[in-house]
């Protein structure tokens, strides 16, 4: 990896976020979940332990260096390999960030550590702040994000919920649906109940797209997120693919160009499986030109293809899976 670009990645062209410039804040893959849906795969490191695992300075260092280049993406977004506010220097970061550019920061988060005063107080210095919560019941947790021991749902939402009372900025909570899993209409209503008592500001339905931790998530069909938007109203809205279009060179995202960086497709797809189409909207190019770079890849054994529905996703190999919880 070239130097300045370790830890930050993108833009990512988000359906929520729009030009998202990504930041890793932890080691592949540390988290307090092991989400079934998760595009990462299992849940290597599993720990509720916060610490310092990348150093603020050596992600401001390489954030200065990467908006130098002359990029203006929508959002400065931190997200990665696994849960952000694991990092106990996330404000430092946030604040950081913020002495050198005016572009708003967002935390993509599962919001199980929003009720740790540390976690909380960091999230209040960003811009958007979008929890998810996939789950109604503390049965359906378990079985869908397949928590840390410690951690039960009761406590989430009331750390979610406490936040939204102190926070001034929006929050914009994720429901990720799953077919038998979570979609039932009894599961939707405990759902909506634990929504209506966390008082987001807009509420996104999701549903698997790219390849899951576990074959056996599933995503629901169009008519069924359709039904459960009714149930959910009036904050609830889907999730919908959104493509790049006429991105001026040097505004949003990477300059138009012939050619793909080897090592920021690399650091893109090791995090965020894409499609071809996906990629050559993400860099400007066509997809010829992503074909040629991905048959390469392929080639060497650095990334792998794999199909979700009708759609052919690149992804790098994931991190080895250790079941071995580091609390």
């Amino acid at each position: 990896m070239k130097k300045g670009r370790s830890y930050i990645y993108g833009p990512v062209f988000s359906r929520r976020l729009g030009a998202s410039l990504g930041v890793d804040l932890v080691p592949p893959k540390t988290c307090d979940y092991d989400c079934v849906y998760c595009q990462l795969g299992r849940t290597s490191k599993k720990t509720t332990r916060t610490a310092p695992y990348v150093k603020a300075d050596d992600i401001l260092a390489e954030l200065r260096l990467r908006l130098e280049s002359g990029i203006r993406p929508d959002y400065i977004t931190m997200a990665g390999f696994g849960e952000p506010t694991l990092n106990s220097e996330l404000g430092r970061i946030i604040s950081g960030v913020k002495e050198f550019t005016d572009l708003p920061v967002a935390v993509l988060t599962n919001g199980s550590l929003l009720g740790n005063p540390g976690v909380a107080e960091a999230c209040l210095m960003a811009d958007l702040v979008l929890p998810s919560l996939d789950a109604g019941d503390e049965e359906t947790f378990r079985r869908v994000n397949r928590p840390c021991p410690e951690l039960r749902l009761s406590d989430v939402v009331v750390g979610i919920a406490d936040f939204r009372k102190k926070y001034r900025g929006a929050i914009w909570l994720e429901v990720m649906l799953l077919e038998e899993l979570n979609s039932s209409e009894a599961s939707i209503r405990r759902i909506g109940r634990l929504i209506e008592y966390i008082g987001p500001d807009e509420v996104h339905l999701n549903t698997v797209l790219r390849p899951p931790a576990e074959p056996f998530a599933r995503a629901v069909s169009e008519e069924r997120l359709e039904e459960i938007v009714s149930i959910l109203r009036p904050h609830a809205i889907v999730l919908r693919e959104v493509m790049r279009k006429n991105v001026e060179p040097g505004n949003k995202g990477a300059p138009a160009a012939s050619s793909i960086d080897e090592l920021e497709l690399l650091a893109l797809i090791k995090r965020r499986p894409c499609t071809r189409s996906q990629i050559a909207n993400t860099f400007n190019t066509n997809e010829i030109e992503v074909l040629k770079l991905l048959s390469r890849l392929v080639a060497r054994n650095q990334v792998i293809s794999e199909l979700v529905g009708e759609e052919v996703f690149y992804r790098t190999l994931p991190p080895a899976f250790d079941d071995r919880s580091h609390e």
